[in-house]
């Protein structure tokens, strides 16, 4: 166990079963490979989606210096993640501010941000890209996400890549207030909540969309003061990890918490929570079965064996799982900061608030 925070307990079965600092990549369980959260304070663009100030002493193509509290990660000119390929597991993206250009080699695009979530199962292989325009040329912009990686079971390592938007507006809540009228609002990404409409469908080969699979991706805001009873997962052996990542101080059962930390925490119990910092607390829950399968990874492939990892570079030598359809890298689309998916084989653009 790594820079445990501070944590008092009681004689009750203490909730927490190991704490770890958070550091650029956040610790994860099976059945999750992992996790990050960026947080840059992106400057105003230049006109043309690209910092509006030098880019000398970044190392241009791998920075993740955040120096003057932003990266250009592995963008040349716009911030982000140009064309990769991805193989045998899946990617959670919930985009807490700004906006993100999605473009993939199925020929699917989406601008999406503020809440939003995108889901890509990347199956027998995709390429996709993922590029942070800075729209905003007169003031700063902004962006926080979560990138989160679910592993697939064997059985599902190739299946056809699918890709999904899950958008804010249409994203189940649950608003709780305690007895003394201090509110806790979860957003239910996966995996139901007892009280909240019921959550939006993952997709269909996602170890999520498995009922064995009890897997849950939250999150949680809670004022100052607010408790809540984090309900026991389903399963028997389901794993669980709470991340707290804003606020002062956090009390989990019995167990206080008096700096950010990733929480393992005993998932077949309820445990309250509350909130005993003066201001409001934010975490991220993740939770499973584990798969329990054999982990070989290489990048951005994920599968149980090396000669299957020896294969999918092969097979992307040979096929680069698709072709890529864009005229570039690092797709931008365009100046207008409307959000909008639109799918494989269709011509017709999806966006926020319209009928699901």
């Amino acid at each position: 166990m790594s820079s445990s925070p501070a944590v008092s307990s009681s004689a009750t079965t203490p909730p927490i079963v190991q704490a770890q600092a958070l550091g650029p990549l956040w610790p994860t369980m099976d059945p999750f490979l992992f996790c990050a959260h960026h947080d840059d304070a992106y400057p105003a663009g230049n006109g043309a989606f690209a910092p509006a100030v030098s880019l000398e002493d970044r190392q241009i193509g791998s920075d993740f210096s955040r120096k003057d509290g932003w990266s250009m990660y592995h963008g040349d000119t716009v911030p982000g993640f140009p064309g990769h390929p991805h193989r045998g597991f899946e990617t959670v993206t919930l985009v807490r501010k700004g906006l993100i250009d999605h473009s993939d080699s199925l020929g699917a695009a989406a601008r999406f941000g503020g809440g939003d979530v995108q889901w890509v199962t990347a199956g027998k292989g995709i390429v996709h890209s993922e590029m942070f325009p800075l729209l905003n040329a007169t003031e700063p912009n902004p962006l926080e996400l979560f990138q989160i990686w679910l592993n697939l079971p064997a059985r599902n390592k190739l299946v056809e890549p699918h890709f999904t938007m899950l958008w804010n507006e249409r994203i189940p809540r649950l608003v709780h207030s305690d007895a003394a009228g201090r509110a806790t609002t979860v957003t239910v990404v996966a995996g139901a909540v007892p009280g909240a409409p019921a959550p939006l469908a993952p997709p269909p080969e996602s170890w999520a969309s498995q009922p064995e699979g009890d897997v849950a991706i939250w999150t949680l805001r809670m004022e100052p003061g607010a408790q809540w009873t984090l309900p026991a997962a389903r399963g028997q052996g389901t794993r669980r990890m709470l991340y707290f990542f804003v606020g002062d101080s956090l009390r989990v059962g019995p167990q206080e918490v008096g700096q950010h930390a990733a929480l393992e925490l005993v998932a077949g119990q309820d445990w309250l929570l509350t909130n005993t910092g003066a201001t409001a607390v934010e975490c991220l829950l993740l939770q499973g079965q584990p798969i329990g399968e054999p982990v070989a990874q290489y990048g951005p492939f994920v599968m149980n064996t090396q000669a299957e990892i020896m294969q999918a570079m092969n097979d992307y030598r040979l096929t680069q799982f698709g072709g890529w359809p864009w005229p570039e890298q690092d797709p931008v689309h365009g100046t207008e900061a409307r959000r909008f998916a639109r799918y494989p084989g269709q011509a017709d653009e999806e966006r926020p608030g319209a009928a699901a």
